[in-house]
């Protein structure tokens, strides 16, 4: 038996001792010679041959049971030429000869290896290699001991490093959150004013907070929570209208409250489901094709500027369905009831309030998104973006004191398109045909309302320093453009929207966007002659 065939060994011991343990105390290496080398690797030749009898069988039964020898990589049936793994396994085949893989064919790279199948493929890359330093050079020995001396201070500083590193991971499986869960924050702190002459209000100073925990237990499933509490409560009573409202105001209390709770998997590769308990809503379902979509938090800073209105529809409860037929198509269909946990007369998962939502989103090209939705809507046709009149059942119960019920169907188109990594263009319209279902004791006739909403986006990302972005939006929110409800009428005048945004990033968790939203001829009310001009600069904290 040849020398360098038991320094092998004894390298390969040692390795898959740290590999396995990771608990060896650094000391000193000690000065190494031909002779100290020899007595070391017989005395672990001995203790090897002592343990031969209990190991041998195993690692052998492991060698029949499970690992074939295999004469070219491209016998394996789940290794393609183009992964990122092939050129490595080519190179041990062709060198050393000792790549093992299963009965069946498969070498199974993404599956995780036991003790046992790693000793197993060791022990056939060691024979192998055994078979080629039979045959080495003493002048070929004599180097590999010279480095092993010389390098004999770097092998015990990163033994050192490697125990510390083995401390500090130990410290963090003991002491981390969840091996299941994160927890998300975001922190919004916003100031706002309406700068408009003949309005009187003074800026205000507001916050909404969102603790997010997000799970998986399976890796391609989710089960998603978020309290949330908000003490922004936005313009609308001192303008007197839903347009240009900022978007991460909402009309809530301030009390700390379950915003959000759904849970969502996928069958197979092409088919996703999710289902919702609480605050689950249309774009959870599915994409807005909106790169300035931030959700309040970052992109846009007004309601209207952040989706299509169409997707803002009341929602609560519900379930949806994602199938993806193609990797350039996408369906998605859902259901939402907004008053789902009620058992009331006129409430609950069927008989309250509900929408009904499907989509169809095409990607011809990754640089370019197409969208087209449908909603069907009972008792939930207000969007809160827009005029009065566009808010049906808002305005009859500030006219009348009593919520008109409705029936809607809406429909929209979207798109988005990346000109390039700096410039990002999109565009979407939408038309909403909203009935009312009773006349509220003959106050007001039965009709239906047409209600238009249109805008072209620019978006230019990185814009002055990576992570910031500049957004552009030019529109016109939800208004009538044809009623025959003959006691409510139209609105009378175009009313447009314009708005720009710079989110300046300051580092990863960090960012402060001011931005200003002006509205000509506000709620399209030819009487009120001042422009309607909201100015904001909000500070986003994220972890």
């Amino acid at each position: 038996m040849s020398m360098f065939w038991q320094i092998g060994r004894t390298a390969g011991v040692f390795a898959i001792y740290i590999l396995l343990s990771s608990n060896l105390k650094a000391a000193e290496i000690p000065e190494y010679s031909s002779n100290s080398i020899q007595r070391q690797t017989k005395s672990i030749s001995n203790v090897l041959s002592r343990q031969e009898n209990s190991s041998n069988n195993l690692v052998a039964n492991i060698d029949r049971r499970w690992l074939a020898q295999v004469n070219n990589v491209k016998e394996f049936r789940d290794v393609e030429v183009t992964d990122w793994t092939y050129e490595a396994l080519r190179s041990l085949r062709d060198r050393y000869g000792c790549i093992s893989g299963f009965p069946d064919g498969t070498y199974r790279g993404e599956q995780s290896v036991s003790r046992a199948e790693f000793a197993a493929g060791l022990n056939a890359c060691l024979n192998e290699i055994d078979n080629i330093t039979a045959k080495m050079p003493q002048a070929d020995i004599d180097t590999v001991l010279r480095l092993m001396q010389e390098f004999q201070s770097e092998l015990a500083i990163l033994q050192a490093k490697t125990d510390g590193s083995q401390a500090r991971v130990d410290d963090l499986e003991a002491t981390q959150f969840s091996t299941t869960s994160k927890l998300r924050g975001e922190a919004i702190f916003g100031l706002g004013g309406v700068l408009s002459q003949g309005i009187e209000n003074d800026a205000v100073f507001g916050s909404r907070l969102r603790l997010e925990f997000v799970s998986s237990f399976e890796g391609d499933d989710l089960l998603f929570s978020r309290l949330s509490r908000n003490d922004f409560q936005g313009f609308t009573e001192e303008v007197g209208t839903f347009q240009g409202n900022l978007a991460f105001a909402e009309f809530d209390d301030e009390d700390l409250r379950l915003d959000e709770l759904y849970y969502s998997f996928g069958i197979g590769d092409r088919l996703r489901f999710i289902i919702g308990t609480a605050g689950i809503d249309a774009e959870d379902i599915t994409g807005t094709i909106n790169y300035l979509d931030g959700d309040g938090g970052s992109g846009s800073v007004s309601r209207f500027g952040t989706r299509n209105p169409l997707y803002y529809s009341p929602g609560d409860a519900g379930l949806g369905i994602t199938h993806t037929p193609i990797d350039q198509i996408e369906i998605s269909a859902g259901y939402l009831a907004s008053t789902a946990n009620e058992p009331n007369s006129g409430s609950g998962l069927f008989n309250g309030p509900y929408s009904a939502l499907g989509q169809i989103t095409v990607e011809p090209l990754k640089s370019l998104s197409l969208a087209a939705t449908y909603i069907h809507s009972y008792n939930q046709s207000d969007t809160e973006t827009g005029t009065d009149l566009a808010n049906l059942q808002f305005q009859t119960e500030e006219l009348f004191g009593e919520e008109v019920p409705t029936v809607s169907n809406s429909y929209g188109l979207e798109l988005s398109w990346a000109v390039s990594d700096r410039i990002i263009i999109g565009g979407r319209g939408g038309l909403s045909k909203v009935s009312n279902l009773d006349t509220l004791n003959g106050q007001i006739d039965r009709g239906t309302e047409d209600i238009w909403n249109w805008a072209a986006t620019l978006a230019l990302p990185d814009l002055g320093t990576e992570g910031s972005l500049a957004g552009i939006v030019v529109g016109s929110e939800p208004r009538v453009t044809n009623s025959t409800i003959d006691a409510l009428g139209e609105d009378n005048e175009q009313s447009l929207h314009f708005e720009a945004f710079y989110q300046y990033q300051i580092n990863d968790n960090i960012s402060v966007t001011p931005g200003v939203v002006w509205i000509t001829e506000p709620d399209s009310d030819i009487q009120n002659s001042d422009d309607l001009v909201i100015g904001t600069v909000r500070t986003t904290f994220s972890f």
